[in-house]
């Protein structure tokens, strides 16, 4: 990417409340200590509150538990979460009068990833830490799930303990999943990439993570109250039926709901407003589109599922009835809000691993990536398209038969500009001297996984197959290529290609090396069986099944384990890297022309001495010279203002 400085005189010094690292001396004192006792208190005065307001009323089923204490106490135990953490002092302190500019300390070190901050590097960072922990969280579950599949006959689990851990790993999975890439790598990334020193709204930007992690938790605090047995889904009546573990489910996905909207609505004003000069539309890099059409997904599909959570809710507080078929309302009401945000929800997960690899392959194939706009056009069409397939996940749930021809053809058609995506990959590795670093190796590693997700899913898409394999593992397996096989891996791949520019330290590459190759062939030995599983007959969320399946369910339990350790191994390699043998990283280990590796490393608070001025797109690898052309640019200082 050839750029340019501006004018001294563009350099314009910001308020460190806006882009410092810690705000001190507000209502609260911002950090994860005053957070957790503020969450619990808050949680037992609500608990006490919901119970003195409901007084006589009926409590959940063979429970002896309120549903009104249980949704008292979880808001306001994210309400304590969010004012011990800081993320209200701002809004509070313009509501008492004051000027909501309050004394700022810098805090150095590991320490600052555990309180509020709002400079997007410090965000995306604890992004990191909290996707790992989630991920992590979610993958025992799998692991337990697996280790009852050994055996058909031989019980770990009851049958139901079992459903409510494979509802908890499908959630906390997938809503972890909806912020992998765009909370560590799109909070920190973007304003690099763009010329930014910083988000539109950097209040919004942190208040996003601190939201994102109380949904988290309230998700997880279904397991005490006995879980919830409905799958990741919800489905009504299963919904309306289920224990006080439904109200976790529902308001967890409300918190996380309104932290997706908000990441969205951030990052796509700052995408939009917020770019260097020079960097007009066909020069944004791909990741950036990645990004923004994310953004665009998260704004518009998400308030749907906020919006069916807090019906869900006011049906079991409040005894409405917008779910529950003998009062009037409809389950299949339920199913189509919640599939209108869980299909373009597919592509919120799908669309940045593409952006990713699209960063990546010109950086090691030596080449200019393949039909740029062609491959930015295709993410635009793939988002639009995904609010128009929803309902060919309710073929079998009532939808009117002259309805499925039309859900079956966007819904194959959305293959089309998935395609373009996939080509423009196929079209940059043509010919080209590829180096095989990790980074590459896992997006090589995606293009197999996701070729066999989406075959598979232009099957599903025909209502004939779906109606003969729907709700059994061949969905499952065809998902776990879609997403793990797709997101998982690109993930993988942007850490080991952006860490050493967000820590300034190198990941080992031989500890990483064992890493992929266990990751990639027992990802496939996992769930490639499981095709054939679905097709033999096994439905998915029963403990049980046919004696003549054990073979194959024992070969992809295992295989699952070996997976699971392939994780711990990555653990290891941070471990390992940062804290017993750090190497330092150089300031652009891979040579990339990208506007990111042209700031200092570690990146300066403010990014950039003066907003750069770009003259190229960053993919012209092949043009004389553009080795040198990565060297230009500016370097970062503490000084300045927004694009």
């Amino acid at each position: 990417m050839t750029i340019s400085a501006e004018r001294p005189t563009d350099v314009v010094t910001t308020p460190p409340s806006i882009n410092g690292a810690v705000r001190r001396g507000g209502w609260f004192s911002q950090h994860l200590g005053t957070a957790l006792v503020a969450a619990i208190v808050g949680y037992l005065f609500g608990h006490w509150l919901g119970n003195h307001v409901a007084g006589n009323y009926p409590v959940v089923v063979n429970s002896g538990v309120n549903d009104v204490a249980n949704f008292f106490g979880l808001l306001f135990g994210v309400i304590g979460w969010l004012l011990g953490i800081g993320a209200l002092n701002y809004p509070l302190a313009k509501i008492a009068g004051r000027s909501g500019i309050e004394k700022t300390q810098d805090v150095e070190g590991f320490s600052k990833y555990f309180r509020y901050s709002t400079d997007h590097k410090t965000v995306g960072l604890q992004y990191v830490i909290g996707v790992c922990l989630f991920m992590f969280t979610g993958g025992l579950l799998a692991m337990a799930i697996r280790t009852e599949l050994l055996n058909p006959t031989i019980h770990v689990f009851s049958p139901g303990t079992y459903i409510e851990i494979v509802s908890e790993h499908g959630t906390i999975m997938m809503m972890m999943a909806t912020s992998i890439v765009l909370g560590p790598l799109g909070n920190y990334l973007v304003p690099l990439m763009i010329g930014s020193r910083r988000m539109a709204f950097p209040r919004i930007e942190a208040f996003s993570f601190w939201i994102f992690t109380a949904g988290y938790m309230v998700i997880f605090s279904a397991l005490p109250y006995g879980g919830f047995p409905t799958g990741w889904t919800g489905y009504a009546p299963l919904q309306n039926q289920a224990g006080p573990g439904m109200i976790s489910y529902l308001f967890g996905f409300a918190v996380i709901g309104l932290g997706m909207m908000t990441a969205g609505f951030n990052i796509a004003v700052t995408i939009v407003n917020y770019r260097a000069p020079g960097l007009t539309w066909s020069r944004v890099p791909m990741f950036v589109w990645s990004i923004l059409a994310t953004a665009a997904l998260l704004t518009l599909a998400t308030p749907v599922l906020f919006s069916a959570g807090l019906f869900g809710i006011l049906d079991r507080v409040d005894q409405t009835a917008f779910y529950v078929a003998e009062h009037g309302g409809s389950s299949y009401l339920w199913e189509n809000l919640f599939w209108f945000f869980g299909h373009p929800e597919v592509y919120i997960m799908a669309l940045p691993a593409f952006g990713i690899v699209a960063e990546i392959l010109p950086v090691f194939c030596r080449k200019p990536l393949f039909a740029q706009k062609v491959g930015a056009a295709g993410m635009i069409g793939v988002a639009l398209l995904s609010f128009f397939v929803w309902q060919h996940h309710i073929f079998q749930s009532g939808i009117n038969p002259d309805m499925r021809p039309l859900f079956m053809l966007t819904t194959e058609l959305i293959s089309i500009p998935t395609g373009f995506i996939f080509l423009v990959g196929m079209g940059t590795l043509y010919k080209a001297k590829i180096r095989y670093e990790l980074p590459m190796l896992f997006s090589l590693a995606l293009f197999f996984n996701f070729l066999i997700g989406g075959l598979t899913g232009v099957f599903l898409s025909d209502v004939p197959v779906n109606v003969t394999v729907h709700g059994g593992f061949f969905v499952l397996s065809h998902f776990h290529y879609t997403i793990m096989g797709g997101l998982l891996f690109a993930f993988m791949a942007g850490l080991y290609y952006w860490l050493p520019k967000m820590t300034g330290l190198m990941l080992n590459k031989k500890i990483g090396l064992w890493q992929f190759w266990l990751m990639f062939v027992f990802f496939n030995l996992t769930f490639f069986p499981m095709f054939i599983i679905g097709l033999l007959g096994q439905p998915r969320r029963v403990y049980t099944y046919a004696k003549n399946l054990q073979g194959l369910n024992d070969f992809s339990s295992i295989s699952a384990f070996i997976l699971g350790f392939s994780f711990l191994i990555f653990a290891w390699n941070l471990a390992y890297s940062w804290f017993i043998k750090p190497q330092k990283a150089p300031a652009n280990p891979w040579d990339s022309l990208g506007l990111e590796w042209q700031t200092a490393t570690p990146v300066p608070e403010h990014n950039f001495d003066r907003i750069p001025v770009i003259m190229t797109d960053p993919y012209h690898y092949s043009e004389p010279g553009a080795q040198a052309l990565a060297d230009l640019g500016g370097v970062g200082s503490s000084t300045g203002n927004p694009a």
